[in-house]
């Protein structure tokens, strides 16, 4: 029988949390400040804006496996070598894209690699972010406010390095020396900032040699769990599929309308989609905290956060009509942005707080990482929407996209309340 992975000797943490939770915004920078960059590679090295959404979102393909091995690895070894070696990976892959002027090949490879190194922070990272936040008496408890308030944090810190990354990367490309390569400086130096950070930061996993290598570790978590499965899973890839259209998708067809300023123009809107989704958090705390779990049947924030991603992409689908509006439909590309970026953060907390209610304590980092990987899959929406041009208008498009919103709403509301008694 296996032994369960222990928390080390409870204790309070300080700021411990804080820095684990830095570290996930190092590599949320290094994520996201790709979104702008996209735009870049469009106009100066001619790769078609599929070809580039394709490079933005081949993101996933590396972070995918990197939740799902990651995750469960941390929940066995440990959350800080998981967790340095996400934080190394990044810097890596930041040199690797800043070779990207010289082929796609470079770029492809960045971003992979990116992937993976997003997806060993986030699931592990996460996790150690919630334990670092518990104090003896709540690790004891089991304190579902505890819970709360690590899911709220790990949430602020990686939505943080998403606004910031492209905000910076898109301005330093924009008016910065060498396009190419400038934009990835500040990340690299976070990351190391980071690493120092990291080995200062108290272990709450003990590691359990015999279990290492043990059977199990490719075994995805959670999927026993109806709940899971019919409400979290369905609406998970709303989180990012929201958040990158308003990053990605809509900035592109307002940005010829702006040449002048277009990177700085898809930074703006990569950050303000971004830091939309941070500023909605703490009401969305108050809304969780103000159900305390006896919504169950209907969650609010569920509601809530699926009726603003409907509503924004309804607002996108008007937005990617009004061509003939010249700049004024940038200025409107970055209002419905703040809008999806509510959605974004609202779901995000909510999937993020409904995966520590419901995972037992030696799966947590595994059902996170399940989690996750299911939000990145919605990185692939810029790329699909790109390659279906030909066959609807983006307006069109973007309103199937606020179709199947609505679809998603009722599906996943009608089975929370046929889940609510196992809740």
């Amino acid at each position: 029988m296996k032994n369960p992975v222990m928390p080390t000797p409870s204790r309070p943490r300080g700021e411990g949390w804080a820095r684990a939770a830095f570290a996930l915004t190092a590599v949320g920078w290094g994520a996201n400040q790709f979104a702008p960059l996209v735009l870049l590679y469009r106009e100066r090295m001619g790769v078609s804006a599929s070809a580039a959404e394709a490079i933005f979102g081949l993101y996933a393909a590396g972070l995918v496996p990197g939740l799902l091995v990651a995750g469960p690895l941390s929940d066995r070894i440990g959350r800080r070598p998981v967790v340095v070696f996400a934080v190394a990976l990044s810097m890596v892959s930041g040199v690797v894209l800043m070779l990207g002027s010289h082929g796609l090949a470079w770029l492809s490879a960045g971003r992979v690699l990116m992937g993976i190194a997003s997806g060993a922070a986030f699931s592990a990272g996460s996790a150690w972010v919630k334990e670092l936040s518990l104090t003896e008496a709540e690790s004891k408890t089991g304190s579902r406010v505890a819970a709360g308030a690590g899911a709220r944090r790990a949430s602020i810190a990686m939505t943080a390095g998403f606004g910031l990354g492209p905000l910076i990367a898109g301005l330093s490309a924009q008016w910065g020396p060498a396009a190419f390569e400038t934009p990835y400086v500040p990340q690299l130096v976070l990351a190391a900032i980071a690493l120092w950070l990291l080995s200062q930061t108290p272990e709450t996993v003990t590691r359990r040699q015999s279990d290492v290598l043990g059977g199990g570790l490719l075994r995805l978590r959670g999927f026993s769990d109806r709940r899971f499965v019919g409400v979290i899973l369905p609406m998970a890839p709303w989180v990012f599929g929201a958040a990158t259209i308003a990053m990605v998708y809509v900035p592109g067809l307002a940005a010829g309308h702006v040449k002048g300023i277009a990177l700085a123009f898809a930074g703006t809107a990569a950050a303000t989609t971004a830091l939309a989704g941070v500023l909605i958090q703490p009401y969305a705390r108050k809304v969780s905290a103000a159900a305390d779990g006896k919504d169950t049947a209907r969650p609010r924030l569920l509601v809530l956060g699926l009726t603003l991603v409907t509503v924004g992409s309804l607002a996108e689908a008007g937005v990617a009509a009004l061509d003939r509006l010249g700049a004024w439909q940038a200025v409107l590309t970055l209002a419905v942005a703040v809008v999806m970026g509510f959605g974004y953060g609202v779901l995000m907390v909510f999937g993020l707080g409904e995966v520590q209610r419901l995972a037992p304590a030696e799966d947590l980092a595994g059902m996170t990482a399940v989690f996750q990987a299911f939000t990145y899959l919605g990185f692939a929406a810029p790329y699909l929407l790109s390659s279906l041009k030909g066959v609807a208008s983006p307006s069109a498009l973007l309103l199937g996209i606020t179709a199947l919103g609505a679809v998603t709403a009722g599906v996943t509301l009608r089975n929370a309340r046929a889940t609510a008694q196992d809740s």
